[in-house]
């Protein structure tokens, strides 16, 4: 899948790993890029065109899905995320929401969006993962269960669409500098960095990306004794 004259959708573009893809779409020389967010007078960004798109709202999807018709690539970013382990008072609530966001959202923009890619020949899903979707902490931990839903969305969409020609990119990534990682004093990717490691695989072909040290790390300890996801992570 090449960038050049592609027509992509970011959900969650106003911001963050959002705003990065945004800017370095058009820098790839994407025909259009639309710009998603819950606010769209919240997307500034130049050259873009900002579009409602609640990812939670299934009426704002399927209108998104209407008016860009255009759509080759498709960024399921939008996401959210709270600390606290699974046995916190409000642990369920926590979530309910996140998976309704982190998990829900993007299957119900890939279930809208899968006709109009098919449309143009197959075309491109990325979903932006995490380094959470395969060890899991008290720090994150619903958080870390919604993005191994999602990781386990993405290999299935992957197979589902395989047929009409759709590849689909799973960028699993460490904590990068934005704000949903305030307040986290930790090693940190920049936005940029994600964002250019995720289109240079996605334009070869790739299937996943390894954004950062830490999550090659993490991969290759899926498969050592014990496996890296029995241990305690930090965090």
């Amino acid at each position: 899948m090449q960038l050049h004259n592609a027509t992509v959708l970011i959900t969650g573009a106003n911001r963050g790993i959002g705003l990065a893809f945004a800017r370095e779409a058009l820098a790839r020389g994407a025909r259009k890029v639309y710009a998603g967010a819950r606010n769209p007078a919240s997307v500034t960004l130049p050259g873009v065109e900002p579009i409602a798109l609640d990812v939670n709202n299934a009426e704002q999807v399927a209108a998104a899905a209407r008016h860009a018709g255009d759509v080759t690539l498709v960024i399921n970013n939008a996401g959210i995320a709270s600390l606290g382990g699974f046995l916190t008072a409000d642990s369920l609530e926590a979530a309910r929401s996140q998976m309704e966001t982190n998990f829900f959202g993007p299957l119900r923009v890939s279930q809208a969006f899968a006709p109009v890619l098919a449309s143009h020949g197959g075309g491109a899903i990325l979903n932006v993962l995490s380094i959470a979707s395969w060890i899991n902490s008290p720090m994150l931990a619903a958080y870390g269960a919604s993005k191994s839903a999602a990781w386990a969305l993405t290999n299935g969409l992957r197979n589902e669409l395989r047929a009409q020609g759709t590849q689909v990119l799973g960028l699993h990534m460490g904590f990068v500098d934005t704000d949903l990682t305030q307040g986290l004093e930790m090693p940190k990717s920049t936005p940029e960095d994600i964002v250019r490691r995720a289109f240079d695989a996605l334009e070869t072909g790739a299937e996943e990306v390894l954004g950062d040290e830490i999550t090659q790390q993490v991969k290759r300890g899926l498969s050592a004794e014990p496996g890296v996801y029995l241990r305690n992570p930090t965090p």
